[in-house]
């Protein structure tokens, strides 16, 4: 059956067609032309222009955000703690990996290794893509199975971090917080071009192009290219990844507008799996060794489209709409195991692995905000829904094989070999639906009241292609709520407080196994306090957030029988954060943040040797108790711009025992640069320039841990026109 459907964001509306049918959803259609009809709203309301405009002297902490809340409303005004990395940080710093960039937001680190498509974050004491969601344009890839895209930043508009639980906003998955990457779109005005080229050591060289603009009254588009490649800092790291990102919108009427986007890329990153301990120490010689096999393969294809429709019926009215399809193929073939073997002095190598990915998403979101008054207070309400269809098949060869032990100093890599087939296993069906809503009410004109619940049910099953039968069949649902206030102290300072609950799968839902699929989502509670400030006239601004999480249902050992699991178990983090930005004078900005955490185990027990050990007390893996960020701008003159940066991540464990360490660390970035003209700017940078040694995650093994990035610099070349 063949639809229309309006969707509505900051940016227009947009319509579209779709010919896929959601059985489970036909009465959601309708609901948009229900609310759109309710004539007993109040009629004081912003215009859909008042929605996108800000003023020139509006602050940071007055921007509408996306991210935080389906209402639009100002980072002040959001009971909770939303940080907006803006186009202009992302050059001043310039970050062109995605992940980089979000790293310098507070108390967000990367554990990206190649099986998890490099995407992998941490925040609030909790990791991977079960717990950390990302999403592109507000738009999510189901199914915790690693999102491949986006990896640049050229096309990023602006990237925003809601840390703490999200699920009333965006489903389960979110415990942790949610990173919404936001492309740049078309804009009113006349046709601006960009061009940037980039030269750099390890043979890192890059070039890019972007260009929008108003083509006519009604017409405007955006369009960005960019590729670029690497000889990487260890054996062997050659990397190359090109991406484009295209958008064409019409403004049907003043109320009305549709918008049509496609972004791809196509990676090929480093075939890197991390270097093994050697009697149970780093040794540095081994470094920037590359352990696995001459014929390794790795390689991500993603494809997003997506229409929009934003549509305002009424000045009090907004419908916003998107029809998105996703597309996903990855492709790994590694030697991914090491371990040191004190025998004979070799690295012997196993999980010869080979891995297809082939996921497809179709959905459809649509919401409805009303803003007006409600009981002689001024309100704002959004209603919703979300349904999407997605399939994921995985085709594999038993992770079989090896291709022989390599000297830990002068590696003959080899090729790579495997005994067992590489063949199509299983394929996973999700139907899902949820329908949401949520208020804003100003009690007084300093207090205001957010509240929120999200309803999420997921039909799943697993056919074995290789038994040619149906493993398992089941439902999963869960509601998700929050509620926050804030209190106005002055038109400068703003307090407030939030408590949420929120749902996280016991693994991704698409890669659910038969032994997995038998237990329930883990829930996730939240409590949140903070101050929000603006001052010196509005130049500098500082926030201050207290948390603590709770998530249980964790998957543990059964004491009693160590082969089998039981879903008991609890872990648990409290933290309190910190930001500041100032103009300190008219040539001097500083950016800073600061995360401190305590995780543990509350309840937690892991096999060792047939055994069920008890973890309780104990820090999780991957997780860093101490995070902090700065970085200072002077303007030594008119045209010269002297920059800094220092980041800070604090020790973390590779194992449950806590007997591991990854030891902490600082880099150092530097950048310098010249505003030749008013449009070309030419940009010397340092990263990592005290060449600090440093190790990002440990994941194939819990003694092998993969080398950070060591010392690099460029020179880029920009150009507008």
């Amino acid at each position: 059956m063949s639809r229309f459907v309006f969707a509505a964001t900051p940016q227009g509306v947009a319509l579209r067609f779709s010919s896929v049918s959601f059985p489970r959803a036909r009465a959601g259609w309708a609901l948009p032309l229900a609310l759109v009809s309710a004539s007993g709203w109040a009629q004081t309301a912003s215009s859909l222009d008042a929605v996108t405009v800000r003023s020139s002297g509006e602050t940071a902490l007055e921007r509408p955000v996306s991210t935080g809340s389906r209402l639009d409303v100002s980072l002040r005004d959001t009971p909770a703690s939303v940080e907006v990395i803006t186009r202009e940080q992302l050059e001043s710093k310039g970050d062109t990996s995605l992940i980089d960039a979000v790293t310098r937001s507070t108390g967000i680190t990367s554990l990206g290794h190649p099986g998890n498509s490099g995407s992998s974050l941490s925040a609030r004491g909790f990791t991977d893509t079960t717990s950390v969601m990302r999403l592109y344009d507000g738009t999510r890839q189901y199914g915790g199975v690693g999102v491949s895209f986006p990896f640049d930043t050229w096309s990023i508009d602006r990237i925003e971090v809601l840390r703490g639980p999200a699920s009333v906003i965006y489903g389960d998955g979110a415990i942790g917080g949610v990173v919404n990457v936001i492309p740049k779109k078309p804009l009113r005005g006349p046709i601006r071009n960009e061009v940037q080229g980039t030269l750099g050591t390890d043979g890192k060289r890059a070039l890019a192009f972007g260009s929008g603009g108003a083509i006519n009254e009604q017409w405007s588009y955006r369009v960005d290219v960019s590729g670029d490649r690497s000889d990487g800092w260890v054996d062997r790291g050659d990397s190359s990844n090109r991406t484009f990102s295209g958008a064409l919108r019409w403004d049907v009427t003043q109320d009305l507008s549709l918008q049509l986007s496609h972004a791809q890329g196509h990676q090929k990153p480093m075939r890197y799996f991390g270097t093994p301990l050697i009697n149970s120490v780093q040794d540095p010689a081994i470094r920037e060794r590359n352990y696995n096999v001459l014929d390794s393969r790795i390689q991500y294809k993603d494809r997003w489209t997506e229409l929009m429709a934003q549509w305002a019926p009424g000045s009090n009215v907004m419908v916003r709409s998107k029809l998105y399809h996703i597309k996903s193929d990855r492709y790994w073939r590694n030697a991914e195991a090491y371990r040191y073997n004190a025998a004979t002095g070799l690295i012997d190598r196993s999980d010869n692995t080979e891995i297809g990915h082939d996921q497809t998403q179709t959905g459809n979101t649509t919401d409805v905000t009303f803003t007006g008054t409600l009981f002689g207070r001024a309100n704002q309400a959004s209603v919703g829904f979300d349904v999407n269809r997605a399939s994921f098949q995985h085709t594999n060869n038993t992770y079989t094989g090896s291709s022989g032990s390599v000297d830990p100093y002068h590696p003959d890599p080899g090729y790579f070999a495997s005994a067992v087939p590489f063949i199509p296993r299983y394929r996973n069906h999700v139907e899902q639906y949820s329908v949401f809503l949520e208020n804003r009410m100003e009690l007084t004109e300093r207090w205001s009241v957010v509240g929120g619940a999200r309803f999420d049910h997921a039909d799943l099953s697993r056919q074995d292609l290789v038994a040619g039968s149906q493993a398992f069949k089941r439902s999963y649902a869960n509601t998700g709520w929050r509620l926050g206030a804030v209190y106005k102290f002055s038109p400068d300072t703003s307090l407030y407080a939030q408590f949420s609950k929120a749902a996280d799968p016991v693994s991704g839902l698409l890669m659910l196994s038969a032994a997995n699929a038998a237990f329930d989502v883990s829930k996730g509670k939240q409590f949140e306090i903070g101050v929000k400030q603006t001052f010196l006239e509005g130049q500098g601004e500082w926030t201050l957030a207290a948390y603590s999480i709770t998530k249980n249902n964790l998957l543990t050992r059964d004491p009693s029988n160590p082969s089998l699991r039981v879903q008991v178990g609890q872990r648990s983090s409290r933290g309190l954060e910190g930001t500041v930005s100032m103009r300190v004078t008219k040539a001097l900005q500083l950016d800073a943040n600061l995360a401190l955490l305590r995780a543990r185990y509350d309840d937690f027990s892991e096999s060792v040797g047939g055994v069920a050990v008890s973890r309780n007390g104990n820090v999780p893996t991957d997780v860093p108790e101490r995070v902090a960020n700065v970085w200072l701008g002077w303007k030594v003159m008119p045209a010269v711009t002297l920059s800094g940066g220092v980041r800070h991540v604090g020790k973390r464990y590779a194992d449950n025992a806590n007997t591991l360490k990854l030891p902490g660390y600082t880099t150092l970035d530097l950048a310098l640069q010249w505003k030749a003209t008013s449009n070309t700017t030419l940009t010397l940078r340092g990263f990592n320039v005290l060449n600090k040694n440093y190790f990002s995650t440990a994941y194939y093994t819990t003694s092998q841990w993969l080398v950070g990035e060591g010392r690099r610099f460029e020179v880029t070349l920009n150009h507008r026109f």
